[in-house]
């Protein structure tokens, strides 16, 4: 560890393009970081774009709409940030300036918890019937489903099956398939092919990805490895936002007992391994830095 250097760590330095890309996973602290960029954005005089707010979220793209991605991303004025829930989009597989991809992750079954409840929440759902007066509501009984049960009486939606195929933004198994990208290897649930694409695509591509549980340790990495936008995060962070917004708390989310995570865990070997990859990715840029432990 004494022998590594900030910059073989830093995919900062092979961006061609001053805009970050950042395509956030839902759960897992992605709005917080969204909103301090867009606050870093005026004080560190940067553009921020984020994609409006979709009726049905499409994640994996056919290759036309990755190509047209690409192109607005690369049509962005420098330096800018832009913020979409979208896999893994390599810009520069399509002869476009290669951006600065930043994202962040969580621990993988408290974050699959954390959308259960979510999606359940009284104003998520005041939230979507606004911005689309005719969505129909769901059915209260799905609404009062409780995790635990969900789990423990076999119920569909929590069952976690190795090679299972779904679909769209519902699927919140995996936050891997962020990473992985838009391939069809991508898919299938807690699988080894997705696994090595979602780390290959990190390692390659990605200047940081943090990590939700250790937020002192990411925003350190985020403001010495991409400072031309991070600058001062920190101080926002535990001034301004932490202290007095804290973001889509869910009041709602009752404890799950420890037992019925470990089931759930044994279910999500890869992506437990591919969270644990990113987390080390990070403690080893942040000792890169030879940094006093904030």
């Amino acid at each position: 560890m004494s022998t590594l250097e900030p910059n073989q760590l830093n995919n900062t330095r092979k961006a061609q393009h001053d805009v970050v890309f950042f395509n956030r996973v839902p759960k897992v602290g992605s709005q917080t970081l969204m909103e301090l960029l867009r606050r870093l954005s005026i004080r560190n005089d940067f553009g921020f774009h984020q994609d409006r707010v979709q009726r049905v979220e499409t994640i994996r793209l056919a290759p036309e709409d990755q190509a047209a991605l690409s192109a607005l991303v690369s049509s962005y004025e420098e330096p800018s940030v832009y913020i979409k829930h979208v896999c893994f989009t390599n810009v520069s597989s399509f002869g476009l300036p290669e951006p600065i991809y930043i994202n962040l992750v969580r621990d993988p079954v408290e974050r699959v918890i954390s959308w259960y409840y979510y999606v359940r929440a009284p104003w998520y759902y005041v939230e979507r019937k606004i911005a689309f007066p005719d969505l129909p509501l769901p059915d209260p009984k799905w609404l009062k489903k409780d995790f635990e049960q969900c789990v423990l009486s076999g119920d569909r939606e929590c069952k976690y099956l190795k090679g299972e195929v779904r679909e769209g933004i519902g699927d919140h198994r995996r936050q891997s398939m962020f990473f992985c990208g838009h391939h069809v290897d991508c898919l299938p649930f807690n699988t080894d092919g997705a696994l090595e694409r979602a780390k290959r695509a990190v390692e390659e591509n990605y200047a940081v990805v943090g990590v939700l549980e250790e937020m002192n340790t990411t925003l350190a990495v985020l403001e010495h490895y991409v400072p031309r936008f991070f600058e001062g995060a920190s101080d926002v962070y535990w001034n301004e936002i932490s202290r007095y917004n804290p973001i889509n708390k869910n009041n709602f989310k009752p404890p799950v007992s420890e037992e019925v995570k470990e089931l759930v865990r044994k279910n999500f070997t890869r992506e437990i391994e591919f969270y644990e990859f990113c987390k080390q990715r990070l403690h080893k840029q942040y000792l890169a830095l030879k940094l006093k432990k904030p």
